[in-house]
């Protein structure tokens, strides 16, 4: 085990840390290398009793169901599950961040009452439909279109990279009502809607378990009262749940790191060579106490950023900033921890290899490092 720094975070959010890393330990881990080698989504398995333990709502007020909690206390259940399984746990950030907290951000009571109790029970599934195959960075140029008809609206085109999109009950999917950025409008997609279903699904390298597919809307029929916050203000509701979004999402890659000393400690300690535990060698030494450093700088950043999101004080681009050093962190921890366990570390027998691909993930996804880094110099030169 790694040493425990005390960041400070307070009761709740010790208290929060130590039952989902007691779960994640006894629940999660034990089917971790069968959701990446078998590209299983333990549904069943995992969702109900996660929704038990009220990690499913945690930033959810307690009328709904939720705990009532903050962002801090949802970027640590993120990062203990990531811990143990980093599928799952991108699997659950979509669903009690992306799908869940934009409902409890920007539903009207009736939608929250509706929809949030059975996914924070763990009954329901959610996801969340921005990207499209030709509109991801630039979401605005999405081309799914909803037309207005006498009763309520149909929509039709594509939704592409979903999240949890073959299992998911609830959806809350962004399509163009109008023309640009002021027209786009949030809508609540049942999965059982005329006119809806799942396209492709998706093979990827890394996240294996967590699944991820296309949508298609083919003349899907959409109650009016499906529609989640203002008509034309979707970009709105977009953009200022990317920010809560990178901020828990930075979560999986603090539990990777986690993950990498969980495994590189104990064996390097074990492992001899030339007479001795490898290590008492300084070179591997320094290794080590660069991948701790780089994990506890990356939750200093990711703690303070939730915090500020808590205060209702978060800035774009420090959320982007977040994400952007514990995303590269992750990548670099996780292929050092490759390098310590050598030739062992290149097999499958090892999950260091699996650790490294899903790492990768977050380079690319909630917004890639390329956009984080252009919202982070554009703030700063006042572009």
């Amino acid at each position: 085990m790694t040493p425990d720094f005390d960041f400070g975070l307070g009761e709740t959010a010790d208290m929060i840390r130590e039952t989902t890393q007691r779960f994640a330990k006894e629940r999660i881990e034990p089917l971790a290398a069968k959701i990446d080698a078998e590209d299983w989504f333990p549904r069943d398995e995992l969702w109900p009793a996660m929704g038990e333990l009220g990690l499913h709502g945690i930033t959810v007020e307690e009328e709904f169901g939720g705990l009532g909690l903050g962002y801090l206390e949802h970027v640590i259940a993120q990062e203990e599950i990531a811990r143990a399984s980093a599928s799952i746990g991108l699997s659950y950030g979509a669903h009690s961040n992306l799908c869940v907290n934009q409902i409890r951000r920007w539903a009207n009571p009736e939608q929250k009452a509706k929809y949030l109790p059975k996914l924070i029970s763990g009954e329901h599934v959610g996801s969340l439909a921005m990207s499209e195959a030709g509109a991801g960075s630039d979401v605005v140029s999405m081309t799914l279109r909803a037309e207005k008809t006498d009763r309520g609206y149909v929509l039709n085109g594509t939704k592409f990279w979903i999240t949890n999109a073959a299992y998911a009950d609830t959806l809350v999917v962004y399509a163009k009502t109008g023309e640009g950025s002021r027209g786009i409008t949030t809508f609540l997609i049942e999965k059982d809607m005329p006119g809806f279903s799942i396209g492709q699904k998706i093979d990827k390298m890394g996240m294996r378990g967590s699944p991820t597919a296309e949508l298609v809307f083919n003349d899907c029929e959409v109650p009016e009262e499906n529609v989640m916050g203002p008509l034309n203000g979707g970009v709105g509701v977009l953009m200022s749940g990317l920010d809560y979004e990178r901020t828990v999402l930075s979560g999986i890659q603090l539990g990777i790191m986690q993950a990498c000393l969980d495994v590189v400690l104990p064996y390097i300690r074990e492992r001899k060579q030339f007479g001795q535990a490898i290590g008492h060698f300084q070179l591997m030494q320094a290794k080590v106490a660069d991948m701790y450093v780089a994990l506890n700088s990356a939750r200093a950043y990711v703690y303070a950023v939730a915090k500020s999101c808590d205060a209702g004080k978060t800035t774009r681009f420090d959320a982007a900033g977040a994400i952007l050093l514990a995303s590269e962190s992750a990548v670099k921890v996780s292929l050092e921890a490759i390098q310590a366990l050598g030739g062992a570390g290149y097999t499958k027998d090892w999950p260091v290899e699996r650790f490294a691909r899903d790492a990768k993930l977050l380079d690319i996804g909630a917004g890639t490092n390329e956009i984080r880094r252009m919202l982070i110099g554009r703030e700063l030169i006042g572009a």
